[in-house]
């Protein structure tokens, strides 16, 4: 581990749910807010289920107890004999899912992937941390992709915003949010340029890889940690390359990094040098500056960067860049002749 002190269009598909922040959001008014209930920026799942739920364009009543799309097709206990019947169509959803995906940041330029908890107020200093993230990534050149929700995935979609209108970035792409249908209503946030509502979590993962430069990831729950490993497993593995992972907010994650370095490293679950695809930070202009550098060392090894220009910080990163690379194939070779 390395611990640092310091105007899109969507292609014509009646079956999604695509927003620009030129075309407002196709969504109905969310429910009055019931006694004990928090408001959805409190970032408090409610107590009880909306009576509405929008899927895809479609808003539809809900009654408690009906399942998502994620649901259907991951429960067994929800199948019945008409499955063979279901599951080809479902294919072709998923499919479209895709496509959809695909065609809204087909134009999109370099972005960094920005995850973090749904459930912490505006007030609190995490929010201001990915606000702070947001701006500085957009005015370094990168849009930000977020899961499109409230707490801190708003935070760092508002800063993308707050660049966008102090003349950053490219107008329109700067703020990108993927969302995910859920059982309890949570809304495309206010600060998207961009916005696309998924049914399906694979679909959606696979986005917010793919547009990325790298992923910056602030303190969060399940959903967070879901992306942060399966990021490290990817990178892991080389099915992504130059490719920073970022945790910001070193109190929050050390007992995670404790556990890492004592159990899977300990257990030799994990190699020793993997512990060193994670990055943390407590500065939101250090977490900037590591996607900033990497980006750079890739451009130099492409041969975009003219030889005089590399500084001594450039090559002391395409060192460590280097010796990480080259554990990571040593140990894919022992894997291989050990099959």
């Amino acid at each position: 581990m390395a611990h640092s002190a310091a105007p899109i269009l969507c292609p014509a598909n009646p079956g999604r749910h695509v927003t620009t922040k030129r075309t407002a959001p196709t969504v109905t008014s969310p429910e009055p807010v019931l006694s004990g209930q928090s408001s959805r920026h409190s970032g408090v799942v409610p107590h009880a289920r909306p009576s509405r739920r929008q899927v895809g364009p479609v808003t539809t009543r809900q009654e408690p107890g009906d399942p998502t799309h994620d649901q259907r097709l991951l429960d067994s206990r929800l199948r019945d004999r008409e499955w063979t019947h279901e599951d080809p169509w479902r294919v072709l959803r998923i499919q479209a899912e895709f496509v959809d995906g695909f065609g809204a940041l087909a134009d999109l330029g370099p972005a960094v992937s920005v995850f973090g908890s749904a459930r912490v107020p505006r007030d609190h200093p995490y929010y201001a941390m990915a606000r702070d993230i947001g701006r500085r990534l957009v005015r370094a050149g990168y849009s930000v992709i977020t899961g499109g929700g409230p707490g801190l995935m708003e935070g760092a979609n508002r800063g993308a915003r707050d660049a966008e209108l102090e003349g950053h970035g490219e107008d329109g792409y700067a703020s990108i949010g993927l969302g995910i249908e859920l059982p309890f209503e949570q809304r495309i946030n206010e600060y998207v340029d961009v916005g696309m509502d998924f049914r399906y979590f694979f679909a959606r993962k696979t986005m917010f890889v793919k547009y990325a430069r790298g992923f910056i990831v602030l303190p969060g729950g399940f959903g967070t940690m879901d992306e942060l490993f399966e990021a490290l497993t990817l990178v892991q593995t080389h099915k992504v390359t130059n490719f920073p992972v970022i945790l910001v907010g070193a109190e929050y994650w050390g007992g995670l990094i404790e556990w890492i370095q004592r159990s899977l490293c300990g257990h030799a679950m994990i190699s020793p040098e993997d512990i060193d695809l994670i990055q943390v930070t407590d500065s939101a202009e250090e977490a900037v500056r590591i996607i900033v550098d990497a980006d750079r060392a890739k451009a130099i090894r492409a041969g975009a960067v003219e030889a005089e220009q590399i500084s001594d910080a450039d090559r002391a990163i395409l060192a460590r860049l280097s010796r990480l690379e080259r554990a990571l194939q040593r140990r894919i070779g022992e894997r291989v002749d050990g099959t």
